[in-house]
């Protein structure tokens, strides 16, 4: 036990798992609205990442590097003409920009929950990989919602 590195939930293999899925998701005809929650998701899970690997306590917040690749992806889609068709809107607001919203927001509560539970149980998880499993969870049953909200 003294040997054994600390592990972070959020590795790149993964990063780039999910982001093949979504292309595939995508090709595959899945609605813009589910599809942009998952890519928020891992925009947040990418910012997690790099945050816990850069030690200058300035640049090691999540929240920041979160915020920052929301809008570098925002920028990317805008320019890439893929954002503001008049026909892909949810309640009157563009479907990516929602659910890339709805995903980025879920995703930063679920770390909240998990340093909460963490708090009220002497800093020790409920269950091994809460940290995985409280957004994957909270990801599905918004997809959920959404997809019968469609």
């Amino acid at each position: 036990m003294i040997f054994v590195n600390e592990a972070y939930a959020q590795c790149p293999a993964c990063i780039v798992t999910v982001g093949g899925g979504l292309l595939i998701a995508k090709k595959l005809g899945i609605d813009d609205l589910l599809v942009s929650i998952w890519i928020s998701a891992l925009n947040t899970a990418m910012a997690l990442w790099i945050a816990s690997s850069i030690k200058k306590k300035l640049l090691n917040n999540s929240i920041l590097w979160s915020l920052i690749f929301y809008i570098f992806t925002i920028v990317y889609l805008y320019y890439s003409k893929q954002l503001f068709h008049p026909k892909n809107t949810f309640l009157g607001l563009d479907k990516i920009i929602t659910g890339m919203t709805i995903g980025l927001l879920v995703a930063l509560f679920s770390v909240f929950i998990d340093k909460l539970i963490r708090k009220r149980n002497g800093n020790e998880v409920l269950l091994y990989y809460q940290k995985v499993i409280i957004p994957l969870v909270l990801l599905i049953l918004t997809t959920i919602i959404f997809k019968a909200l469609l």
